[in-house]
């Protein structure tokens, strides 16, 4: 994903509560790396084959 294209994405994700002050933990994913692993299931769909090695 660009950072163009991750631009025009994160005001439409929700804040997380910790950057709300309610506390809670970090997260330990980036959100575009998420958003790119839905993005590739969605196309390919759960094939054993077709997932990545790393």
């Amino acid at each position: 994903m660009t950072n163009a294209g991750w631009a025009a994405i994160r005001p439409l994700l929700p804040v997380p509560g910790w950057m709300r002050g309610w506390g809670g933990r970090l997260e330990e994913y980036c959100h575009p790396a998420i958003l790119e692993a839905v993005g590739y299931l969605v196309d390919n769909g759960i094939k054993w084959r077709a997932m990545p090695a790393t």
